[in-house]
């Protein structure tokens, strides 16, 4: 099961394509999703949360709660709207594709991959935009259907 709460105006009409994709992600790395909640916020509310949980005094634009057991993936994701059009504008990018980016790479983290250094950081780059190309194939496939 995956949820998006918040305003999900900002995945409206791409849920399914989405889902599909975070299910290949979770499929390709021999795992399951069991229950993902996605929590859209502003920056004052994921700063309280980064504040609180993991005493960072910074902004960010994800922060993933990992509760996964045994290949069953589950956790929750919190993404910053504000981060993500700002990071979006940064790197020259549309903000419907660095939102999926985001939403990709909690799960990314979730199967194992890191982002510490620059090696991590590269690979989980590299993923996030396979899994990205991935989505506008679908979405194209499912727009001409």
């Amino acid at each position: 099961m995956i949820n998006f709460t918040g305003d999900k105006k900002y995945v409206a009409g791409h849920i399914k394509a989405i889902k599909k994709v975070l299910n290949t992600i979770a499929l390709d790395h021999k795992c399951h999703i069991r229950e993902l909640i996605y929590v859209f916020m502003d920056d004052e509310g994921l700063l309280k949360i980064n504040q609180q949980a993991l005493q960072h005094d910074f902004y960010t634009d994800i922060i993933t709660f990992d509760y996964s057991e045994n290949k069953e993936l589950e956790g929750e994701i919190y993404i910053s709207i504000e981060r993500v059009k700002d990071n979006a504008r940064s790197f020259n990018e549309t903000f419907h594709v660095e939102l999926l980016r985001v939403i990709c790479h909690g799960v990314l983290h979730m199967v194992g991959y890191k982002d510490k250094n620059k090696t991590e950081q590269a690979l989980m780059r590299e993923k996030e935009n396979y899994y990205i190309n991935l989505y506008k194939q679908e979405t194209f496939h499912v727009e001409q259907q």
